[in-house]
């Protein structure tokens, strides 16, 4: 068989029973494992002496651990090692996890080395690696299971996970709302949802010095004038943004979400009769998403509303086709782009 000498150790050998060098040497191996052909990289000893190869317990366990990796790659389920670090992520024990999971009390020790997970299982833990929210609710429900100390350790890890990735937790719910819209270009621009667009959007308006007293209702209608103009110039919209005809205009699906997506820089202003946003400007002068040919449709949109006030461009847009024609809460279609009054 092919093999290379990776190491050379001076132990006691099992095989000829005398303290001499051995040499560890890498094999590639074949096995049949549920089924399916398997093809791993092996660890052996060998004896010079005796002209023999051999392993110990831990090599061996080694071994079929790495052989049943493999396998579970091939049938895309998680490693060992990758269960292992889901469970260091959250800092929690073996044993504490299983209690979390309502499993065996060795379940994750044994995944965690020679027993291949079932399928359900490999959801749930594929689950807990992506959601930290859910771990939070789980600790919640089982919290007499624990020590406070341990509560409140594995708690303080989940929260910390969770509020890192609530960018990620506000695209997943926006793009989920924007499923049902992908079939429909009238709906969308003929465009797919890009997040990175509106984004950039939203700072290409708040850092021109073209711009005044941008608001959060101001914003909305920026962000369809832009898409709108777009999709009359080019025939497909920018971001892929979908809206509504409301009371004060134009509004995109999602917007209270979109507003609070990382990057955006704005302030909460106490209106007294409720809460206004402020836009503001930001140190990021650069826009890796948006084309120049996107970048001039904008500076059009600011050329003509970037000193209005919001009740002057809700009043503007409330004389265009695409509102007057549109019944309240409906979705505005982009085939009234072509009837824009911007030019």
């Amino acid at each position: 068989m092919d093999m290379k000498v990776i190491r050379i150790e001076k132990k006691l050998c099992t095989c000829c029973m005398e303290v001499h060098d051995i040499k560890v040497i890498e094999t590639e191996e074949h096995t049949i494992f549920k089924g399916l052909p398997v093809d791993y990289t092996a660890n052996y000893y060998y004896c010079d002496a005796a002209d023999e190869f051999y392993v110990d317990e831990t090599m061996a366990s080694s071994n079929d651990i790495c052989m049943k990796d493999i396998y579970r790659k091939m049938i895309g389920m998680l490693t060992s090692k990758e269960i292992h670090a889901v469970r260091v992520k959250y800092g929690i024990s073996q044993s504490d996890l299983c209690t979390l999971l309502g499993w065996g009390g060795k379940t994750i020790t044994r995944y965690e080395g020679h027993q291949v997970q079932d399928k359900a299982h490999d959801m749930i833990l594929r689950k807990l690696d992506q959601d930290p929210e859910w771990l939070i609710s789980l600790l919640k429900s089982a919290k007499g299971a624990f020590s406070q100390e341990s509560y409140n350790r594995y708690l303080k890890i989940a929260t910390m996970l969770y509020e890192k990735n609530q960018d990620d937790y506000l695209r997943r719910a926006i793009e989920a709302r924007y499923a049902c819209f992908y079939e429909n270009k009238m709906y969308n621009g003929d465009t797919v949802l890009s997040l990175d667009k509106v984004v950039d959007m939203i700072r290409y308006f708040a850092n021109s010095s073209l711009m005044v007293s941008l608001y959060k209702v101001k914003l909305m209608k920026l962000l369809w004038y832009s898409d709108f103009l777009s999709y009359k110039r080019r025939e497909h919209g920018i971001t892929g943004l979908v809206y509504q005809a409301m009371p004060m205009g134009a509004v995109p699906i999602g917007h209270d979400s979109i507003i609070q997506l990382k990057g955006i820089e704005k302030e909460e202003i106490d209106m007294g009769d409720g809460i206004a946003y402020k836009f503001h400007t930001s140190k990021d002068r650069k826009y890796p998403n948006l084309s120049n040919e996107d970048k001039r449709i904008l500076d059009t949109v600011i050329g003509k509303f970037g000193e209005m006030s919001k009740d002057e461009i809700v009043s503007f847009m409330h004389r265009e086709q695409a509102y007057t024609e549109t019944p309240q809460r409906d979705i505005i279609q982009y085939k009234y782009a072509r009837e824009l009054l911007l030019e």
